[in-house]
């Protein structure tokens, strides 16, 4: 069973950052095992089919405009999957939905696929998130991880490191 964990935004837009902080904590806080990828996407593109084919189960993490309150964390799996593809929810949407298509027409697609995410508040040049939307990157942590374990990945939380 191969799984990824993909975040994907960009760190200078305030809180496009989410999906690339919340896998940069995960990696600080879990050692995940060797048939878990944890991949910052940043604003990749066509240059992640390699890394996403064949896949039992991805695990997307970005911010999303479903056109929920800001602030609120969104899960997306299933039969919403391919609505939530057809319309741009995040700046830099141009890659995924492209590689997801790419995936489709090489037979490649991953088994399951769930998105977690967060409503922005800001999509400001910036390099902070907004408090808000900062303090939720680490419930994206743990709803990632908790799917994870629901199908069988097993991570081990790292000691606490003191600073």
């Amino acid at each position: 069973m191969r799984a990824v964990v993909l975040g994907i935004g960009n760190t200078i837009l305030t809180d496009e950052a989410a999906g690339v902080r919340a896998v940069e904590l995960l990696e600080q806080t879990y050692q995940v095992p060797a048939n878990v990828q944890v991949i910052d996407g940043g604003t990749s593109g066509m240059e992640m089919i390699e890394d996403l084919s064949n896949l039992d189960f991805l695990i997307v993490i970005d911010v999303v405009k479903t056109g929920a309150a800001p602030g609120t964390v969104v899960k997306i799996a299933g039969d919403e999957i391919p609505v939530f593809f057809r319309h741009k929810l995040s700046p830099h949407q141009i890659g995924l939905p492209d590689v997801l298509a790419s995936l489709e027409l090489l037979d490649s697609m991953p088994k399951e696929i769930v998105v977690l995410g967060v409503e922005p508040i800001s999509l400001a040049l910036g390099m902070e998130m907004t408090a808000t939307v900062a303090e939720k990157v680490p419930r994206l942590v743990d709803m990632a991880v908790a799917e994870l374990l629901a199908r069988g990945y097993l991570l081990e939380a790292l000691p606490a490191k003191v600073c």
